[in-house]
């Protein structure tokens, strides 16, 4: 299933050089995470309730076209690694500018916490889906842990 979010960027996404600042990337590529699973019906309140949430280990930005102020940008999400059980996960946003063109690569590694445990878990299987189910970049791997090997 294919996923794409647009936004209306702000004037507070851009610096001095009159082009989107770089942590803005990163701002948009989390909303649409966000955004993503509220479409697939998990709201933060599922997150609350079963006590689990999302963490980043590692977040990666290549730029590799500017986008000026005033334009509007899409963001789409796609799957690049999931461990077999769903604990963790990588995945790959594209930032395309006004015109529609690729703007940037935006690429995340993340986990499952146990919000009361304060450790990495296998998530709800309702979490697990959403990413199964998802649109996979064309050079997907499965993610073995060295628990697995």
């Amino acid at each position: 299933m294919s996923f794409i979010v647009n936004f209306t960027t702000r004037w507070a996404d851009f610096d001095a050089n009159v082009h989107m600042r770089h942590t803005a990337y990163n701002d948009y590529c989390a909303e649409a995470r966000l955004r993503f699973f509220n479409k697939f019906g998990i709201t933060i309140h599922d997150f609350t309730r079963e006590k689990v949430g999302p963490i980043l280990f590692e977040e990666n930005t290549r730029f590799l076209k500017e986008i000026h102020m005033g334009e509007d940008i899409s963001v789409n999400l796609k799957i690049t690694g999931l461990s077999s059980k769903g604990e963790r996960w990588k995945i790959q946003h594209e930032v395309f500018n006004g015109a529609g063109k690729l703007s940037a690569i935006v690429t995340v590694y993340g986990a499952w916490l146990d919000l009361v445990q304060r450790k990495l878990t296998i998530p709800p299987s309702k979490f697990q889906q959403i990413f199964t189910d998802a649109e996979k970049t064309h050079d997907f791997t499965e993610i073995v842990l060295k628990s697995e090997k």
